[in-house]
């Protein structure tokens, strides 16, 4: 594979031709995925009513469901078979919109034969779901305006793309300031050399175009991006033992990381903050990501990037905050990121290879 082209044409006849079903993966990508803590029953009953033969077409790597999506416009990046959609169709709700992109054009039309499906199963007067076929990389030529979303979402398909930096550039051209992009994705143990990336099985599989996980964070913040804040990860592990031995010593593990376009103005001050208990779902207390669990009633610190984010995202009304009068030094704000680093969590939330079988549902 020496240009995008060869690679998309690789990926479009990977999932549009070759597999039938997740089981056919040659890792447990699309069964393995472990969250800090247990889905909220809205996602759960969100994906149960979506359409068995959707689901049996889902190639994703984790369960990228973020918290209060109703009324959001979202995108999907990498729809494939439309499940993820779908259960933001319900989530979003009637005012809300979920458009789902795609560049398979055998995964665009077989997701849009059950819009009408989804519509009555939700019983909404009009469907709320649009697919397109269109890169990730170009999504203004897909008709994506700019400044018009409020949640960009992914499932491992971003590890399939040949150029990720125009990918999350794209995702924040398109997202209105404060708006989220969270994704789920396949990263690597370390730098995945270049003879990897031209194995068409590797890159099919995701393998050959994982990221080495600190290089998101380097990424995120050239583009513009909040620092990623990492929610839940998993290790894949590889059935095939032909492919494990062309991977040698890399290790793979799913992450699911959220960034945040936040406003144009540094960030200087710490601040104090309260959760409301307001989100849906969440009465008691709000699991952010996998080092911010905000307490009801809980008055807890948060440096100044996390402030910004709350203060400009769709979560500023379910937080009371008192910003400090006090900036941050120097010191305070070097950067630490082995919080961030999704093998590191892997273990400690357990994740282990006999949780994952080539046959195995997820469960949800």
């Amino acid at each position: 594979m020496t240009s995008a082209d060869d690679v998309r044409e690789t990926v479009k006849k990977y999932y549009g031709g070759r597999l039938e079903s997740s089981c056919d993966l040659q890792t447990s990508a699309a069964s393995c995925s472990l969250s800090c803590s247990p889905l909220p029953s809205s996602v759960t009953d969100a994906l149960r009513l979506v359409h068995p033969e959707v689901t049996k077409r889902f190639f994703g790597c984790g369960l990228p469901f973020p918290a209060k999506l109703e009324g959001c416009r979202v995108v999907d990046l990498g729809s494939g078979s439309g499940r993820d959609c779908y259960a933001f169709s319900k989530l979003v709700g009637p005012s809300g919109h979920v458009t789902g992109v795609d560049m398979t054009e055998e995964l665009v039309t077989a997701s849009r034969q059950y819009i009408e499906y989804h519509q009555k199963k939700f019983d909404y007067k009009e469907p709320n779901v649009t697919f397109v076929q269109g890169y990730m990389e170009k999504l203004g030529e897909a008709g994506i305006q700019s400044d018009s979303m409020d949640v960009v979402l992914s499932n491992c398909v971003i590890c399939l793309c040949p150029d990720e930096r125009a990918v999350l550039q794209q995702a924040y051209n398109v997202l209105k300031e404060g708006g989220e992009l969270y994704f789920s994705d396949m990263y690597a143990s370390k730098v995945v050399p270049q003879h990897m990336k031209h194995d068409a099985v590797l890159w099919g599989e995701g393998m050959g175009g994982s990221l080495f996980w600190q290089d998101l964070i380097a990424l995120a913040h050239s583009i513009g991006f909040s620092t990623p804040h990492l929610v839940s990860a998993s290790h894949i592990v590889i059935y095939n033992n032909e492919l494990k031995a062309k991977t040698g010593d890399i290790s793979y593990a799913s992450g699911t990381y959220r960034l945040f376009k936040l406003p144009k103005r540094p960030v200087v001050s710490k601040a104090t903050v309260t959760y409301k208990g307001t989100v849906g779902d969440f009465p008691d207390q709000l699991d952010f990501d996998s080092s911010h669990c905000f307490k009801k009633d809980v008055a807890v610190e948060v440096n100044g990037e996390m402030a910004a984010i709350l203060q400009s995202s769709r979560f500023f009304p379910d937080f009371e905050i008192e910003m400090s009068d006090k900036p941050e030094s120097n010191s305070e704000s070097t950067p630490q990121y082995c919080h961030l680093n999704p093998f590191l969590l892997a273990d400690r939330l357990g994740s282990s290879v006999k949780q994952c079988s080539k046959t195995s549902k997820e469960k949800v």
